[in-house]
């Protein structure tokens, strides 16, 4: 770990300190992917790391400030996704590419980190303003530079003039993000991974350019 970590009051914690409250953060990651957050307790997450809820305590007031460091780091890898779209061409078979590229990247991040998002939506949809704004940062990471490619095709007539780019790409956004959320659920409708990511891709790239893609 890199920089200066602090206990709850202020203290700089040493090496060893420091492994212990990462160990205690990736206990509760993976606790998080098979309980309810409302059902994780602290002395639960403190056994799992072979600590004691005092540890617990001098790095974390509560499992809800342990939850926001952790959501606070997955904003941090999920600034990332801005390379996804940024500076990439959406002209014949590059545009192509590029939806498959941002596709392909979106789906595995949510992935990856798909149980402390659904904490985030959570509380994001509870009103909590520290939960939304990490799950703004990371829609943000992809709705900035994917609204700035609108307007670069709409600057030279690529894209019809009555387009609003800051719309369009938030819808898509917001489009990404929900069927990220609910990617074993297309197993049910009897869609696989394999069928999603192209018919996604597609929907995206005409969103996008408005027009089919050359493939």
């Amino acid at each position: 770990m890199t920089g200066q970590v602090r206990t709850v009051d202020g203290r700089v914690a040493g090496r060893r300190g420091q492994a212990t409250r990462q160990k205690l953060l990736d206990c509760l990651d993976e606790m998080l992917s098979s309980s309810p957050y409302r059902d994780v307790r602290v002395i639960d997450v403190a056994r799992r790391a072979g600590t004691s809820p005092a540890t617990f305590y001098q790095y974390f007031p509560d499992v809800e400030g342990a939850v926001l460091e952790l959501a606070e780091s997955m904003a941090k890898d999920g600034a990332a996704l801005s390379d996804l779209v940024a500076d990439r061409s959406w002209a014949g078979k590059s545009g192509w590419r590029t939806a498959e590229t941002l596709v392909d990247g979106f789906l595995a991040f949510w992935r990856k980190n798909d149980a402390i998002l659904r904490v985030v939506d959570l509380g994001a949809a509870e009103g909590d303003k520290r939960f939304y704004k990490i799950r703004m940062k990371v829609l943000n990471a992809v709705n900035g530079p994917l609204t700035e490619s609108i307007k670069e095709l709409q600057s030279r007539g690529r894209v019809d003039k009555d387009v609003n780019p800051a719309a369009t790409a938030g819808a898509l956004v917001m489009m990404l993000a929900s069927v990220a959320s609910h990617q074993k659920g297309f197993q049910t409708w009897g869609v696989k991974q394999a069928e999603l990511k192209p018919n996604l891709a597609l929907l995206v790239h005409l969103g996008v350019t408005g027009r089919k893609p050359t493939r």
